[in-house]
């Protein structure tokens, strides 16, 4: 089994050791064939706390943490302005 490897961007830092990630991909509209953006939001596990808001980061799949928490940090891509 593949685990899922998400790249996004962090726009918002909830609480302890969680980190919101935003996830844009672009498809093709099915009827005008125009490129849209679709978002998605995940939150992720950040056991040391170094991620911040505009940074983009790696996660990775990983066992349910929470509810709605089952992505571990792997790396911080590139540091955010914000």
């Amino acid at each position: 089994m593949a685990l899922k490897e998400i790249q996004g961007k962090v726009v918002k830092i909830a609480g302890e050791k969680t980190a919101t990630v935003v996830v844009e991909r672009r498809v093709m509209h099915p009827r005008y064939h125009k490129i849209v953006k679709r978002f998605k939001k995940y939150l992720i596990h950040d056991e040391s706390n170094e991620a911040n808001m505009g940074d983009i980061v790696k996660a990775i799949e990983c066992t349910p943490i929470s509810k709605r928490k089952s992505f571990k940090l792997t790396q911080i891509v590139t540091k955010g302005v914000e």
